[in-house]
């Protein structure tokens, strides 16, 4: 039997410690542009949460594809207030959707509020059934939707939301399915590259590069990065790109490092060295010192973007220096998919950037959450748990009351933004999320802040 969420384990470095954040809400106009400290998605003075979840079921430990959650989640039908939460729960991206509900479930709990409702409904990963999951969500009476996951399931189900004036805060953070109703709580690629390039410029880095896959995805990380490195003055002198369905990208790594024309260098000046080596001391003298080298000159940029993770990030790694671009000449840069401390085993990582949300309240959230379902929770799960304190803020607020659809819609878009595991957010009117970031280095064993994350939206973020 797993433990319950503890109720003294609100998680430490949330918001609520900021001055002016105020727990009950506002009278319904929205907080003056910058100046207010973010609200925080947690009420420190709610009255005690009791939940009574079936053993085994959802909330009694990680869910596997087999069992059904289809169900309303804690008696939702008899709550006044009901969120609907849109996740894949069967299928190959079952995993991914038990870290999300496990996660939600911890942030209900917290939230101390006995009036609201979970609708869990099963997308099962495909536009159709995030489409079919919506219209039951909604018919159950959801005033608000959290989820889905992927864009498409987001595209499929966001008509149906609007044409109920229901609000979607989804995991996306592809900025196609975005706005008119639709929010998205993933991080935009650009903001991330923003945040990291801004830094590094800072640095007195100021030649770019960037090596990305060839997808949507990664054209969009180029576009970034071309338009960052011209607002912070600096030059973006090589992009490459390689196939994401191959194994083998060395000829990537090999065109972006001008690796075959260095070495032609370097074969150049040898030659025209051992000319003159046997009469003239010096130039035998450099001859010697050309030995020692790959290649002659060096790869024309301060710094490389490497926005990807996991497996592809330390099979590219090593090949940058293995093709003569040096971790301790060019500084490597990723993002957020970087936050992964197995990464730091690799040595060609050492000493890299990249921008995250602040990790200082995530590993309060990863402690709970082991301790609640005994696995460890993946990176993104943080997002299930803002997404759902987010949305039951908006919906209990005292001014939500008998409207609680049309309050929320109103309010997400408060401009104060809101505090969470991830730090710092605010929705924009166009639906992305501007977040708080912070700047990561990759050590050994460890990814250490940089440069703090702001905690307040009182400046513009980034």
């Amino acid at each position: 039997m797993r433990r319950r969420p503890p109720l003294t384990g609100v998680l430490v470095g949330l918001a609520l410690a900021l001055a002016g954040c105020a727990s009950g809400g506002d009278s319904g106009s929205a907080p003056p542009p910058g100046g207010a400290p973010a609200e925080p998605v947690l009420g420190s003075a709610q009255p005690q949460l009791s939940l009574e979840l079936p053993e085994g079921g959802p909330g009694g430990g990680p869910l596997s594809s087999g069992i059904d959650v289809s169900p309303i989640l804690a008696d939702g039908a008899s709550k006044q207030t009901r969120l609907g939460l849109l996740l894949p729960l069967s299928g190959p991206k079952a995993p991914l959707g038990a870290a999300l509900l496990n996660a939600a479930q911890l942030a209900l709990f917290d939230s101390r509020q006995t009036e609201v409702g979970l609708i869990v409904r099963d997308t099962k990963g495909t536009p159709a059934g995030a489409q079919a999951a919506a219209i039951s969500a909604l018919d159950e009476g959801a005033s608000l939707l959290v989820g889905p996951f992927f864009a498409t399931s987001v595209a499929a189900a966001a008509p149906q939301a609007r044409a109920r004036q229901v609000a979607v805060i989804a995991f996306s953070n592809d900025a196609a399915v975005a706005g008119n109703g639709v929010y998205l709580m993933g991080l935009p690629p650009a903001a991330q590259v923003d945040r990291v390039v801004a830094y590094a410029s800072r640095q007195g880095l100021r030649r770019f590069a960037v090596l990305a896959p060839r997808s949507r995805y990664g054209n969009s990380v180029v576009a970034a990065l071309s338009a960052a490195v011209a607002r912070n003055g600096a030059e973006l002198t090589k992009v490459g790109f390689f196939d994401p369905a191959e194994r083998d990208v060395s000829a990537a790594v090999r065109q972006i490092s001008d690796y075959d024309q260095r070495r032609a260098a370097l074969e150049r000046q040898k030659q025209s060295l051992q000319v003159k080596a046997e009469a003239d001391p010096e130039a035998n003298e450099q001859l010697g010192r050309l030995e020692t080298l790959d290649t002659l000159g060096e790869p024309g940029f301060d710094a490389v973007l490497l926005p990807f993770g996991g497996i592809r990030l330390q099979t590219i790694a090593p090949l940058l220096p293995f093709y003569d671009v040096d971790p301790k000449k060019v500084r490597f840069l990723g993002t957020n998919l970087w936050d992964d401390v197995k990464l730091s085993s690799e040595s060609a990582l050492l000493g890299g950037w990249f921008a995250a949300p602040p990790p200082s309240s995530w590993e309060s959230f990863r402690t709970r959450y082991l301790e609640t379902y005994g696995t460890q929770p993946p990176r993104f799960s943080s997002l299930g748990y803002d997404a759902t304190a987010l949305a039951v803020l908006l919906m209990t607020r005292p001014e939500a009351r008998g409207n609680p659809a049309a309050f929320a819609t109103r309010q997400i878009t408060q401009p104060s933004g809101f505090a969470g595991i991830d730090g710092i957010l605010r929705f924009l009117p166009n639906g992305l999320a501007e977040r708080g970031l912070a700047v990561m280095e990759m050590r050994r064993g460890e990814l250490q802040v940089i440069d703090p994350a702001p905690q307040s939206f009182d400046r513009l973020v980034n």
